[in-house]
């Protein structure tokens, strides 16, 4: 079964089982809790217990397990009811939207890859593989990104073996390519202009982004861009 958080991107809050619990590390039988990964950092939130409520700092991926840090202890077999930090959860699905639609326009442009990126609530950051350095080229591959986002494209998202989705053209933009390990992928198709696999989370439609802002540029080596960005913060 997939997580909850590849069901769902708008999931909320859920109830849950505690399966395993080592200290304050506990891993449940399902959650929307994203452990981070990809540039995406991973949520936070609560988990409620009866009266009591535990907060949730840090998620990550472990030996193929999700792994839940909180600030107290829980036990193996404790129902709990669980609810992600929206706010900042939401914040970071526009960003990672908007991120694969700049991306997409710079691809598209240059044929560069991504070679590094780090979303964040108010300010992301995105690396690509480019030889040269022209601000205006920046510019214009904002403006054309706005441009794209606001037609109000669908943002899908599926699962495919992973023999068929990488038999598709353009399904990594990563300059480092996916585990062998990884059978299945978890595919997001933005409208007409971009279809890649990806691991986190996104709106449902370009309409919820706004305008995307470059905020800095920095030259990171002879053929390593990095592009700051922004978005309105809701």
């Amino acid at each position: 079964m997939h997580p909850l958080y590849l069901q769902d991107f708008y999931l909320k809050e859920f109830n849950a089982t505690v399966m395993e619990a080592d200290g304050k590390l506990v891993t449940l039988d399902n959650t929307a809790f994203y452990p981070g990964g990809g540039g995406q950092p991973c949520d936070t939130g609560t988990i409620r217990k009866g009266n009591e409520t535990f907060s949730v700092f840090s998620v990550r991926k472990e030996s193929g397990q999700i792994v839940h840090e909180l600030d107290r202890e829980l036990s193996s077999g404790d129902k709990v009811h669980c609810n992600i930090d929206w706010q900042r959860r939401y914040a970071l699905m526009r960003m990672h939207t908007a991120a694969h639609v700049f991306s997409a326009i710079i691809h598209g442009d240059t044929g560069a890859l991504v070679t590094g990126n780090q979303l964040g609530a108010e300010e992301s950051r995105m690396d690509f593989a480019l030889e040269r350095f022209e601000r205006e080229k920046i510019g214009e591959w904002a403006r054309k990104a706005n441009e794209a986002m606001a037609k109000s494209m669908e943002v899908r998202h599926y699962f495919l073996p992973r023999e068929e989705a990488l038999k598709m053209e353009g399904m990594v933009k990563l300059a480092n390519a996916l585990p062998p390990n990884v059978t299945e992928l978890h595919v997001v198709e933005i409208g007409g202009i971009d279809r890649e696999a990806d691991g986190g989370t996104h709106v449902a439609n370009t309409r919820e982004i706004g305008t995307l802002e470059v905020t800095r540029i920095e030259s990171k080596g002879k053929n390593n861009r990095r592009i700051y960005f922004k978005i309105p913060l809701l």
